[in-house]
């Protein structure tokens, strides 16, 4: 299983979601990522290329988890969790 870091500001990114979904990410989805990183998501492309994007939905809102791979260390990089409506724009920005 790989291991993770994260970017600074996922922290700030989780406070902003409900509590339950928060516990889901971190005791389910995350686990999911960490176990098969380079199937779980899909890769992005264009401005974001060599970004892996995991979807999945929680109470009818979609969510999403964008990462890189560094497969020679076995690190998961995470760099933003958040809905999906405003993903995209904020992860452009951290970048």
């Amino acid at each position: 299983m790989y291991k993770d870091k994260y970017h600074p500001k996922v922290k700030k990114d989780l406070n902003k979601i409900d509590i339950p979904v928060q516990k889901d990410i971190i005791e389910n989805q995350l686990s999911k990522i960490l176990s098969n990183p380079e199937e779980a998501g899909s890769s992005l492309h264009g401005d974001l290329e060599g970004i892996k994007s995991y979807h999945f939905t929680k109470n009818k809102v979609e969510y999403r988890i964008a990462y890189i791979i560094d497969s020679k260390e076995q690190i998961v990089y995470i760099l933003s969790i958040a809905k999906r409506e405003n993903f995209y724009d904020l992860l452009k920005n951290r970048t």
